[in-house]
């Protein structure tokens, strides 16, 4: 048996898809779609490119917990608080690496991120790269976080001089990409120098499509059906490799060690404390794409959103704004602890995400055969996909008014108010996001940012659609920018701002 920090978990968990039937002895107590096709499944109003949308819909009209069946596949879904909260007892589940997830293990296997549960690499590369998201590792890539931000605002300057509009999922792909690139690798993709995606981004976000397209398909006629599409994946994954391994080999051939202490540093040199391991070549390949991919496209996806719902609502905007301004005042280069004092912009990051968690979901199994809420029986190995989306509207937790955009419900006494695990973009445990201060750090750094520099200024048709590509993102989504007027004194955010208790970067929101 592997060992985790919650004891140990047995190996001998089947691997690979589970239908629910093989764990849900009474699954027929479990609310389904009214119209199931033979061999079809209840794909009736379901579309190929909007699985999690579909599933939201259904979400509304089935309650707290349901299944589905796509080709012979059955899922359950929850999403009500009182069922999430109790799969997040690390003593009886934890984390399932899903459908969607494993079909990322050919290019990541053992990452932080897919990795089985009993695969020794997962705590040992955790417990070697966690000191690298300590607080003073974060005051370090502040200062590169500043530069490749400083990238994007002269790109957005001038396309307000010109008169064009931004592309903003666009832009935030690039400036996280190389964020995370900088800080973690010490590499630079030259994002903003490229008037096309660089191609690392490409081969990423195919892998990720033809991920979540693997899960729409009958897994017998995939091979078939995907042929051509499984020939580009394989070569997206090759050109991500070869990235990576030159990526690495930059490093070794310069003498060894950065010098800087990053991410890969830690991963090159850096010995488990208690038993002395090193991570593998094979598997530093691996850490180094699932950071690469994942720390830059979710919060992406969030910033997006955000600056979408900034866009949308100028009144939340000028109370941002003018917080920015108090707390920052005419300083150029904001320091590292001015950053966790924007609390009110931090909150219409949480309400961004809340509404639209980018990564839309997480699964859980059960350790041991345990019983759901007390009501719904699962064996050992059984597992439920948790709808971020959906858990982040529970009228019980967030009102009937829950679809509304209101960062007011992360003020501090709203916060204290709610049960724990009602707000979970991060995923849940042990096996949560390693890298979620750095990625809230960056993201309301950003937002400050812009707000300082620009007006934002939605175009008068744009409704929001969200892509799929196992995390999601606004789609065509461009603002116009306007030049910002000089900050005035009286400017200063509303009383109840400043009188909101102090928070580190990550907050306690419900986890």
């Amino acid at each position: 048996m592997a060992e985790t920090k919650n004891g140990p978990v047995r190996d001998a968990l089947p691997k690979g898809f589970r239908s629910a039937e093989l764990g849900w002895p009474e699954l027929d107590r479990i609310p389904r779609p009214p119209y199931r096709l033979p061999l079809l499944g209840d794909v009736i109003g379901a579309g190929r490119r909007t699985p999690m949308q579909d599933s939201l819909r259904y979400a509304r009209k089935l309650g707290p917990i349901f299944r589905r069946r796509a080709f012979g596949k059955e899922f359950v879904f929850v999403w009500g608080a009182a069922l999430a909260a109790d799969l997040a007892d690390e003593t009886r589940f934890a984390k399932h690496v899903g459908l969607g997830v494993a079909n990322l293990r050919p290019v990541a296997g053992d990452g932080l991120f897919t990795a089985y549960n009993h695969e020794p690499n997962w705590q040992l590369a955790h417990d070697v790269l966690a000191p690298g998201f300590s607080r003073e590792a974060m005051a370090g890539y502040h200062v590169m976080m500043l530069d490749v931000a400083a990238r994007l605002t002269d790109a957005w300057d001038r396309a307000r001089a010109a008169g064009r509009t931004v592309d903003v999922p666009g832009d935030m792909t690039k400036l996280t990409l190389e964020t995370i690139a900088r800080t973690g690798f010490g590499h630079d993709f030259g994002s903003f120098e490229r008037s096309r995606p660089h191609p690392f981004v490409t081969a990423m976000v195919g892998t990720l499509s033809h991920a979540q397209r693997l899960n729409t398909v009958p897994a017998p006629l995939a091979r078939w059906l995907l042929r051509d599409a499984g020939r580009r994946n394989a070569a997206d994954i090759a050109y991500l490799n070869r990235t990576v391994d030159d990526l690495v080999r930059d490093r070794r051939d310069a003498g060894g060690p950065g010098g800087t202490g990053d991410l890969l540093d830690r991963m090159l040199d850096t010995a488990h404390p208690e038993t002395g391991e090193r991570l593998s070549p094979e598997n530093v390949r691996r850490q180094v794409i699932t950071f690469l991919v994942a720390g830059h496209e979710t919060t992406s996806g969030a910033l997006s959103f955000a600056l979408h719902y900034l866009a949308q609502h100028p009144d939340v905007a000028a109370r941002a704004r003018a917080e920015v301004d108090r707390v920052w005042g005419d300083t150029e280069a904001p320091g590292y602890e001015q950053v966790a004092k924007l609390r009110y912009v931090r909150r219409v990051l949480d309400e961004s995400l809340r509404l639209w968690p980018t990564a839309p979901a997480f699964a859980r199994e059960a350790r041991e055969d345990t019983v759901l809420g007390g009501t719904h029986p699962m064996r050992r190995g059984a597992w439920a996909l948790v709808l971020i989306g959906m858990l982040h509207r529970d009228p019980e937790v967030w009102g009937p008014d829950a679809e509304r955009f209101d960062p007011d419900r992360f003020d501090a006494k709203a916060v204290r108010s709610r049960a724990p695990h009602t707000f979970k973009p991060f995923g849940t445990g042990a096996r949560a996001c390693i890298g979620r201060q750095f990625a809230l750090h960056e993201a309301t750094l950003v937002l400050g940012l812009l707000l300082r520099r620009y007006e934002l200024r939605a175009e008068p048709d744009y409704r929001l659609r969200v892509t799929e590509r196992l995390t999601l993102m606004p789609e065509g989504l461009r603002l116009r920018l306007e030049h910002r007027a000089p900050a005035t004194p009286d400017r200063a955010p509303l009383p109840e701002d400043s009188a909101s208790e102090p928070r580190c970067p990550v907050h306690r929101t419900g986890e």
